[in-house]
This record gives structure tokens, C-alpha cells and sequence, in this order.
């Protein structure tokens, strides 16, 4: 966690206006430039009040805090006490637990966390007949989009990829191009533990999720791509365990999805990594691709 920037004058004088006077404010943003968060103690509540990085971002959280957050099991998202879209700032209620990376957790407690996660992200997407025409819409031109994508990655990441990874990258935005219909709904967009929440002061744990500046109509195989990236590649248990929470496995055309998304989810992760020090998801990246290139798209 960050322990710098102090919270901008404005952005406390209006969270004042909506929950009354701020005692403290303890930043408590992500360690990456572009995450502003701050955690308010009010005189009887404690909030979180949230600098978005763009306006893209700041439509997006405050659309699934609007109309996803609300039909979920209460307590397990946020839920938005204000906005003020000049500043682009969001207040939010805190969700009860501990993030899930603090936590040492045994390899069952493990398997019983992603188990839970793939039932509150099957609740999060919802269904297609969820999404409006314009959103099914949005979320087909997700997957044109991430293909074309590719050269973008490749050429920002320039010698950084070695000549057989930039050649995995491009069959498998090639695959991609052409992969078939694919279920679509309202993915979270960063669906990973850094952004989970276990609450294990209640009888039976509640699992919690936060950050839904990326939630988006997609398709939502798409949401796994972190985690097929992260812990499932060397634990295939909790995969296991999480498509058993979300009550159904993928199709073959989002087994295929999947293996190109995540190649080029490598891709980005190397050419953003490397410039900016972040040496755990470079690694991750470089790990995608060699098992890749040894699959077939």
C-alpha cells in the first residue's frame, strides 16, 4: 500500500458534504501510479473515497455500482454512496474482510476460496438476456478489439519479446480473430486476488470483491484470463474448484478464447512490466507464453 499522497483538499470537502465530517484520511491506494484511494473515518461510518484514473474508468465502476453491485449478495461489493464526475471520484462503502493476499491460507481454505469466487462472479455476470442490444454489441467488438491488439503489445514491448514469442503471440490473435460465438455478460475486468476480500469472522467465511473501474459487457471468459495467467497455471485444483463455484465449465470455443486472450494478456504484461519494474508480472508473462507455444491454439 501507498502510504504518500495525502487526500486532495477538494476531494475531502466533498465527501464531507455527503457522509459529514472526516476525522482521518489514510491513503490506501494500490502501489501503481495511477491508484488513488483513501479510506475516510467519519464520525459513525468509514468510507472510501476514490480518485478514478480516467473517465472511462469512472463510467464504468460507477455503471456496475449503479446496476450490477445492488443485485449481488449485500456486503460482498461496494456500494456507491456518491460521485462527483467533475473530480471523477466515487465515495464507496467498505466491504467486511481482509484482502486475500494478507491472508496464509492452507491449500483447502485455498480450493474453498476460489470456489467461492466462481460463485460471486457467476452472480456478477449475469446471463446474456441481462445486457441490452448495444451491450452484446460491446461486448463482440471486447474480442475484435483484444485481436487487433496484438501489434499494439508487440510493438510497444519491441526487442523485449524474443523472436518465438512475438511468433505465439500472432497465431494466437490470429485464432482469435476468428474464434466463434462466445457467452457474453458483465465481467468484472480485473478479477484477481488482489482484489478479493475474505470475511472469516463470521460463522462460514463471505467472500467480497472490490475495484470495478474495468467492469464492462464482454465476453466473460475474458474475466478469468488473470487467473489462468496467475494461480491457476501451477495449481490446476483451484481451477477445479472455482468452475465448480461457478456452475458450468467453458465451452470449446471459450477453451480456445481463453489460451488467445491470455497470450496476449503476456504480451501486454511484458511491455508494461519491464519499464516499470514489475518483475512478478513479467515473469508471469513469459510463463504464459512458453507453455503456449508448446499448445495449439
Amino acid at each position: 500500500m501507498s502510504v504518500g499522497h495525502p487526500i486532495p483538499p477538494a476531494l475531502r470537502e466533498w465527501a464531507q458534504g455527503v457522509v459529514g465530517p472526516v476525522r482521518s484520511a489514510r491513503n490506501v491506494s494500490h502501489d501503481r501510479p495511477n491508484s488513488r484511494v483513501w479510506e475516510l473515518t467519519c464520525d459513525a461510518e468509514r468510507v472510501f473515497a476514490k480518485l478514478s484514473p480516467n473517465p472511462t474508468f469512472f463510467g464504468r465502476e460507477t455503471r456496475a455500482l449503479r446496476e450490477v453491485a445492488p443485485g449481488l449478495q449485500p456486503g460482498t461489493v461496494p456500494l456507491l454512496r456518491g460521485t462527483d464526475p467533475h473530480q471523477q471520484a466515487l465515495l464507496l462503502s467498505p466491504v467486511a474482510g481482509s484482502p486475500v493476499k494478507s491472508l496464509s491460507l492452507t491449500p483447502a481454505e485455498q480450493r474453498a476460496l476460489h470456489r467461492q469466487a466462481g460463485s460471486w462472479l457467476r452472480r456478477f455476470h449475469g446471463g446474456e438476456n441481462d445486457l441490452c442490444l448495444q451491450d452484446r454489441l460491446d461486448a463482440a467488438t471486447e474480442i475484435a478489439r483484444a485481436a487487433a491488439g496484438a501489434d499494439k503489445h508487440l510493438n510497444r514491448a519491441g526487442d523485449l519479446i524474443s523472436p518465438a514469442e512475438r511468433r505465439t503471440v500472432k497465431r494466437h490473435a490470429s485464432v482469435l480473430e476468428h474464434v466463434g460465438a462466445l457467452p457474453a455478460g458483465y465481467i468484472h475486468g480485473d478479477f484477481q486476488p488482489r482484489n478479493w476480500l475474505l470475511d472469516t469472522d463470521r460463522r462460514s467465511s463471505v467472500f467480497g470483491a472490490v475495484d470495478l473501474e474495468r467492469a464492462r459487457p464482454h465476453a466473460v471468459v475474458a474475466d478469468v484470463v488473470p487467473l489462468a495467467c496467475g494461480p491457476w497455471a501451477a495449481h490446476p485444483a483451484l481451477e477445479e474448484a472455482f468452475w465448480t463455484g461457478y456452475g458450468r465449465e467453458l465451452t470449446g470455443e471459450e477453451e480456445r478464447a481463453l489460451r488467445c486472450l491470455s497470450a496476449l494478456d503476456a504480451a501486454s504484461a511484458i511491455s508494461w512490466g519491464v519499464p516499470n519494474g514489475d518483475r512478478e508480472i513479467v515473469e508471469r508473462g513469459r510463463a504464459t507464453l512458453a507453455r503456449l507455444e508448446v499448445q495449439p491454439a
